[in-house]
């Protein structure tokens, strides 16, 4: 969202960290981006299926999506101008 982008990265940057406390993700460490478009894209691992289901019944990370929610829209990767290039590019975010 237009003029959410500080709020934004300052969430994604400990996003992980908020899941690991949680026990729902792996000890890979994120990768954070941004499209040329100005999309942020994070890419990170769940420990498995049933620690994704089990984020949707989590009192923290439903509180957690409520902030993203208030700072950013989810869109489908495939929307992302880049993907549909063999080669692309995203700017670290960090």
């Amino acid at each position: 969202m237009p003029g959410k982008e500080t709020a934004l990265r300052a969430l994604m940057l400990n996003h992980v960290d908020r899941l690991r406390e949680q026990n729902l993700v792996s000890d890979r460490k994120p990768i954070l981006m941004i499209s040329k478009s100005g999309v942020f894209i994070e890419v990170f691992g769940w420990k498995s299926r049933e620690a994704i289901e089990a984020a949707h019944s989590n009192a923290e990370v439903q509180k957690m999506w409520g902030e993203y929610a208030a700072v950013c829209e989810y869109v489908p990767v495939g929307s992302v101008e880049e993907i549909g290039n063999l080669f692309f590019e995203f700017s670290p975010m960090n």
